[in-house]
């Protein structure tokens, strides 16, 4: 067996053993699992009816205001303002709407308000303004003889068909799931470099203040010391994502079981489907339409060049964490390193969510693609979309050229800082350290 599978195999053995990473590989998806069943049943519970008086001293708008599931609108126009203003204060209504007498409807274009003890939501007020509002245009349009009913006929609801170049028709919101599918690949990316990068780093942290690794350095090249660490970790934190996805699948599976989190959705499904079956005939055809989209998407290459970024991205960026930890003697130190390597994936996240959803074929959006830093998040947010083949190859062999590069200028780092004690180094200490 060569020394770097030593190494390897050594890493991961010291990190399976280890307690907290035994402890959070089957803790984790417990907390997960209960996080989203508590998230879950918190949305199924109604929220209190809010009681919103409403004192229409015109007469002409307090016909509009229905009660719903959220708001239960109470005609109090009788009921002296003084009174109500005070039931309001001692918190026996949510709010008022005040609408006081003005012989000019056009008046109530600012003459409408709203008293409560609390600021109210955006929606709540865009709905009350909108329901005052159509009133107002209602009986203007009566007022210039105008038929508002014959208006409100002619009005048309345009639903716009999809059809691919090709001929094929296409369903709404696709890009939204492809924008999804990037942005997970390129969420799990970030958390899987910035997790088990930082391992690495602590772990040639540790080894160098226990001095052991003076004792491993006689025996191991520092190059093949530092690869070794960054695939045994790499190993063990796949290792760790396997087991949560089973894991929390498993327990999700049981929760929505037993807990019956989904009883309550395939009643209204059926329901539904007996009052209107037309309407649930197309609610069908379009799921199975967005299924179809779904699967008709790449998967296997997306998921093959997920796996390629994947490596090459945890591998870049780990040569860095561990170059970080050789140089210093205590994670304290590590800070005025970290955000130079952390700003990249940073930026790569915010591209990613800005430009790539707007404008995934756009200048930025492929520069930051091609560029090795950034390209494992915005190549694979970019992905879903279609991306030509070469720009994949090349951003391909750049990531990689690149990790390769980083690689020897990190181990030459790694190589002089892991012997290096008692003296906080600088960026120009490492400067030098490049040029041994």
């Amino acid at each position: 067996m060569s020394i770097l599978s030593l190494i390897v195999k050594r890493e991961f053995i010291a990190k399976v053993r280890n307690k907290s990473f035994i402890i959070m590989t089957f803790v984790s998806p417990l907390f997960f699992v209960a996080l989203a069943v508590v998230i879950g049943y918190l949305s199924s519970l109604k929220a209190d009816v809010k009681q919103i008086a409403v004192h229409d001293e015109s007469g002409w708008f307090v016909s509009q205001f229905e009660s719903d599931e959220i708001y239960n609108y109470q005609d109090l126009s009788a009921v002296d303002v003084k009174m109500l203003k005070e039931n309001v204060l001692e918190e026996k209504y949510n709010g008022l709407i005040y609408i006081p007498q003005s012989d000019d409807i056009k008046e109530y274009e600012n003459k409408v308000t709203y008293i409560s003890n609390d600021s109210p939501s955006l929606g709540f007020v865009t709905q009350i303004e909108s329901l005052i509002a159509g009133k107002i245009t209602h009986v203007n349009l009566e007022n210039k003889g105008i038929d508002a009913k014959q208006i409100e006929e002619a009005q048309a609801k345009v639903n716009l068909n999809l059809e691919k170049a090709s001929g094929e028709s296409t369903v709404k919101g696709l890009n939204e799931i492809k924008i999804l599918i990037g942005s997970l690949f390129g969420y799990c990316i970030m958390m899987f470099i910035i997790i088990y990068g930082s391992m690495v780093m602590r772990s040639v942290i540790e080894e160098k203040t226990n001095r052991i690794i003076e004792v491993i350095i006689s025996s191991v090249k520092p190059f093949q010391l530092m690869m070794g660490k960054i695939i045994g970790t790499s190993i063990a934190g796949l290792l760790q994502f396997i087991i949560w996805g089973v894991v929390g699948g498993v327990l999700l599976f049981i929760a929505s079981s037993v807990l019956g989190m989904n009883a309550s959705s395939p009643a209204v499904s059926a329901e539904m489907l007996q009052q209107n079956g037309e309407a649930s005939a197309q609610i069908i055809s379009e799921v199975q339409n967005y299924v179809g989209e779904i699967l008709s998407l790449p998967l296997a290459s997306l998921f093959t060049y997920f796996l390629i970024f994947f490596i090459g991205g945890y591998f870049l960026y780990s040569s860095l964490y561990a170059a970080i930890g050789a140089a210093v003697d205590n994670e304290t130190d590590t800070q005025q390193f970290l955000f130079p390597v952390m700003l990249p994936l940073m930026l790569g996240v915010y591209i990613g969510f800005v430009t790539v959803i707007n404008d995934p074929h756009g200048t930025i959006a492929t520069v930051f693609s091609m560029i090795p830093f950034t390209s494992p998040i915005v190549m694979l947010m970019r992905l879903p979309f279609g991306v030509p083949i070469w720009q994949v190859l090349l951003s391909i062999t750049l990531l990689f050229g690149t990790f390769i590069m980083v690689v020897w200028f990190a181990s030459k780092i790694y190589r002089i800082g892991i012997l290096m004690y008692g003296k906080r180094p600088s960026w120009k200490e490492l400067y030098k350290w490049l040029k041994y």
